[in-house]
C-alpha cells in the first residue's frame, strides 16, 4: 500500500513538473512567431536574417545539451531547471533590449540573437532537468512515458503561444511580448521551490567517452535531426508565409501543429513503448513528410494549416521512439 502511495505521489509530481515546463515554455512559444515578424517588419531585415534569429536559439540548444546534462547530472534535476529558467529570463530581458535602443538596425538585431542564445542555453537547461526529473519520479521503466508528457507540454505551449505571441504583438508590441517572456519563468521559479530535488548519486560512474556513444546513437540522433526540420520551417517562415500572401491568422499555423502533436503524444504516447520504436518513426516521418508536401504546394490558408497540422501529428512520436 505505502508503495503504491509513493508511486501515485510520483505520478502526481511528475504531472505538476510537466505543467511548470508547459508555463515556462510559454517564453520560448510566444516570441516564435514575433521575432521574425519584429526582425523584417521593425528592423527592416530580410527573410534570411529572421530565419537565423529564431533558429539560433535552437542552435545554441544543441551546442550546451551535453554540458547540460552533466550540470543536471552532477547537481541535480531540480537545479539545473532553475538554472535554465533564470537563463529563459535574461534572454527575454536581453531581447527587450532590442525594442528599446536607438541604435541602427543590425546592431539591435545581435542584440535580439545575444538574448536567443541564453534562451537556447535555458532551453537546453530546462530540457534535460525536466526529463531527468521526470524519470526520476516515474521510474525508467517508464521512460517512454515521460517523454511523451514532456514533449506534450512542450507542443502544448507552443500551440498556444503562437497565435498568444501575435495578439501580444498587435496590443503591447515587441516590448509587452519581452515583459511576459520574463515574467513566465519567475512564475515557473516559485512553482517549483516547494518540490523535492531528485538527488544525484552520491558516486556517479565514470561517464563513457564520447565519440564511442555516438558511434552507438548518431543514427537514432540523425532520425531526430531530420524530423525537426518541419518544425524549424514552421517556427521560422509560416507567420512570414501568412504575411505575405496577406492571410488571416497567422499565428495558428503553430497552433494547427502543437494540436496535432499534442494529441498523438496523448492518445498514442504508449506506442514507441509497446510496438517498437522504428516502426513508429517510420510512419511518423512518412506522415510529416505528406504535412511538408501540403505545406509546399498550399494555395489557400486552409491547406497551409492542414499540411502543418499533418506535420505535428508525424513529429509526434519521433523523439521518444528514438528515445526508448
Amino acid at each position: 500500500m505505502t508503495k503504491l502511495s509513493r508511486r501515485d505521489a510520483g505520478q502526481v509530481r511528475l504531472w505538476i513538473v510537466s505543467a511548470v515546463l508547459f508555463v515556462s515554455y510559454l517564453c520560448v512559444a510566444i516570441p516564435l512567431p514575433v521575432v521574425p515578424v519584429f526582425t523584417t517588419r521593425q528592423l527592416g531585415l530580410s527573410n534570411s536574417w529572421a530565419g537565423l534569429a529564431v533558429g539560433v536559439a535552437f542552435f545554441s540548444t544543441l551546442l550546451t545539451r551535453g554540458r547540460a546534462g552533466a550540470l543536471s547530472d552532477a547537481a541535480g534535476s531540480k537545479s539545473a531547471t532553475r538554472r535554465g529558467l533564470l537563463f529563459y529570463g535574461a534572454g527575454a530581458f536581453i531581447s527587450a533590449l532590442a525594442g528599446v535602443t536607438t541604435l541602427p538596425p543590425l546592431a539591435a538585431y545581435f542584440i535580439l540573437v545575444a538574448g536567443r542564445l541564453l534562451v537556447g542555453w535555458g532551453e537546453s537547461l530546462v530540457g534535460v532537468g525536466i526529463i531527468t526529473w521526470g524519470i526520476g519520479l516515474a521510474g525508467p521503466a517508464q521512460a517512454g512515458k515521460v517523454l511523451a508528457i514532456v514533449g506534450a507540454a512542450i507542443y502544448g505551449a507552443l500551440a498556444v503561444g503562437g497565435p498568444l505571441g501575435l495578439v501580444l504583438l498587435n496590443h503591447v508590441g515587441f516590448l509587452g511580448v519581452m515583459a511576459v517572456s520574463v515574467v513566465l519563468p519567475c512564475v515557473g521559479i516559485l512553482a517549483i521551490a516547494p518540490l523535492a530535488e531528485i538527488a544525484p548519486a552520491a558516486a556517479p560512474p565514470r561517464r563513457a567517452a564520447l565519440y564511442p556513444v555516438l558511434g552507438r546513437i548518431w543514427r537514432h540522433g540523425l532520425i531526430v535531426c531530420l524530423q525537426g526540420v518541419g518544425f524549424a520551417i514552421l517556427g521560422a517562415f509560416f507567420s512570414l508565409l501568412f504575411l505575405h500572401r496577406e492571410w488571416a491568422h497567422a499565428g495558428f499555423g503553430i497552433t494547427a501543429f502543437g494540436a496535432g502533436f499534442v494529441l498523438v503524444r496523448l492518445c498514442l504516447g504508449h506506442l514507441p513503448d509497446t510496438r517498437g520504436a522504428l516502426p513508429v518513426a517510420t510512419v511518423s516521418l512518412a506522415v510529416e513528410a505528406v504535412g511538408q508536401l501540403l505545406l509546399w504546394g498550399a494555395g489557400t490558408p486552409e491547406v497551409a494549416l492542414v499540411g502543418a497540422l499533418m506535420t505535428g501529428i508525424g513529429c509526434s512520436l519521433i523523439f521518444p521512439a528514438m528515445g526508448r
